[in-house]
């Protein structure tokens, strides 16, 4: 199933936001081991953790709303789709497919 996410490291104090058809725990891991080379943005640290999993209807949804929420370029933003869940709702209906 496409899925949106984001991953959180202490270490770095940093977020990143991916797509993937994989499943979270597959693609956590091989951010953690830099499976995607040493010049990707999560190879600076190895203590990613799974920070939001947004399932999606389609792997072009879900690029959709990676691409939103980079644009966004909000720490609150992505905070407050934790504490708001309305608004993955509204992302999900906005960017139906």
């Amino acid at each position: 199933m496409p899925i949106c996410y984001i991953i959180y490291s202490q270490t770095i104090d940093r977020y990143y936001i991916g797509a993937s058809q994989e499943e979270i725990e597959g693609r956590l891991d091989k951010h953690n081991k830099q499976s995607y080379g040493t010049k990707h943005f999560t190879s600076q640290t190895n203590d990613w953790q799974q920070y939001l999993v947004i399932d999606c209807e389609s792997m072009k949804q879900a690029l959709k709303i990676e691409k939103h929420i980079k644009r966004m370029k909000s720490r609150v933003y992505i905070q407050n789709l934790i504490k708001h869940p309305g608004i993955v709702k509204k992302l999900l209906s906005k960017y139906a497919v």
